[in-house]
């Protein structure tokens, strides 16, 4: 071979190695950014699993209200969650400052009325100017507007209202957002009123008692045990909302539903005739930012409670498992969203399950009532 053979032969050879090196060194790197990017997804997958448990303040409401005694039945069913190591309960103002408390950062849970939930995520009333970004962990029992004026009062109807001393409900609560648009639909507000009390469920009952407010609204579960405690020391009478006026709340506001407390009832004050009256759910929300998994178990405790048979709140038993996440003013939370799309998924397949062995064992019955002939 001559010089420049072998020349030529020494160039191709290196420019062989040379294309070797470079596929395996561009391999390498591939392999290593490939490993690198399911590294990362997989911590990101794992992330919210391996993240340490979280202190929940739960806001709920006055003591002598259901809110408060919600959130001592919640507790240990929420701190049951390997993702939660504790739950304080606290006294609020209820769903006007729980809202306010969670944008603030004072509280990662709580319990509000959906009028109230449905102003915050629309800025609009009391959050004007100031949206909040909440969700729904799930959809709880349904707040009844009752309405209890003394016997002698002269009130029949929220009209009647004119010139007298009402309960409304403390301020910023839900229940003076409900009062006051039940008012307003009546064509009222609060200077056609003799006298506006402030005053919770606990208070409202002892002002009647004493003879110093004529009526007082208590929007709630039925029933309320401060209503039942009054009818045992003075004569009352319900109040309906009906006719116009439920029509016009229903129709301007899409979180009002018509509802019946129904007579005869023991369980509910046991009346001698139903109170037609309107209805907003309670919900139990958390922050948008609230971690998925948190959220997630959240909601798979609750409705594991509501199936416990267990429930320590009477109202609570009203609430349909298969409408936590259903017909709420809120989004749900993705978490909890994804715990309640994997119980429907189940509950179908459950459901076609049971079809087709139905269908099987039609058909078995037809075979055989075929071979017997």
């Amino acid at each position: 071979m001559n010089y420049k053979s072998g020349l030529i032969a020494a160039s191709l050879a290196l420019l062989m190695l040379g294309g070797c090196s470079d596929d395996s060194d561009s391999q390498k790197a591939e392999n290593g950014a490939n490993a690198q990017q399911d590294s990362a997804d997989s911590q990101n997958a794992g992330s919210d699993a391996t993240a340490d448990p979280v202190q929940l303040v739960f806001g709920t409401g006055g003591t002598s209200g259901a809110y408060y005694a919600l959130g001592g039945a919640l507790k240990s069913v929420l701190e049951a969650s390997p993702v939660v190591s504790n739950v304080q309960v606290v006294s609020t103002g209820a769903s006007v400052q729980n809202i306010q408390n969670i944008q603030d950062g004072l509280n990662q849970l709580a319990i509000v009325m959906s009028d109230v939930a449905y102003d915050a995520v629309n800025g609009q009333n009391q959050f004007e100017n100031n949206p909040a970004d909440i969700t729904a962990i799930a959809g709880l029992y349904p707040n009844v507007v009752q309405i209890v004026a003394l016997d002698n009062s002269g009130i029949k109807s929220i009209g009647d209202m004119a010139g007298k001393r009402i309960g409304v409900g403390q301020v910023g609560s839900g229940v003076e957002a409900s009062a006051k648009i039940a008012l307003a639909a009546a064509g009222l507000d609060y200077d056609d009123l003799a006298r506006v009390s402030h005053t919770g469920y606990a208070d409202s009952v002892t002002e009647m008692s004493n003879g110093n407010l004529d009526a007082a609204f208590f929007t709630s579960g039925v029933p309320n045990s401060n209503i039942t405690g009054l009818m045992q020391s003075r004569d009352i009478r319900f109040v309906n909302i009906d006719g116009d006026t439920a029509q016009k709340l229903m129709k301007d506001y899409p979180y009002y539903q018509s509802y019946t407390i129904p007579a005869g009832a023991a369980e509910r004050y046991n009346l001698s005739k139903p109170v037609n009256t309107v209805a907003i759910r309670n919900l139990l929300i958390a922050p948008a930012s609230m971690r998925d998994d948190v959220a997630e178990d959240l909601a798979r405790r609750f409705d594991e409670y509501l199936d416990s048979g267990q429930v320590a709140v009477g109202a609570l038993r009203e609430v349909g498992a298969d409408t936590l996440d259903q017909d709420l003013v809120l989004p749900v939370h993705p978490g909890a969203k994804r715990y309640y799309d994997s119980r429907h998924n189940s509950a179908q397949d459950s459901h076609a399950e049971k079809s087709d062995s139905v269908d099987s064992d039609a058909a078995d019955n037809g075979t055989t009532e075929h071979n017997a002939t």
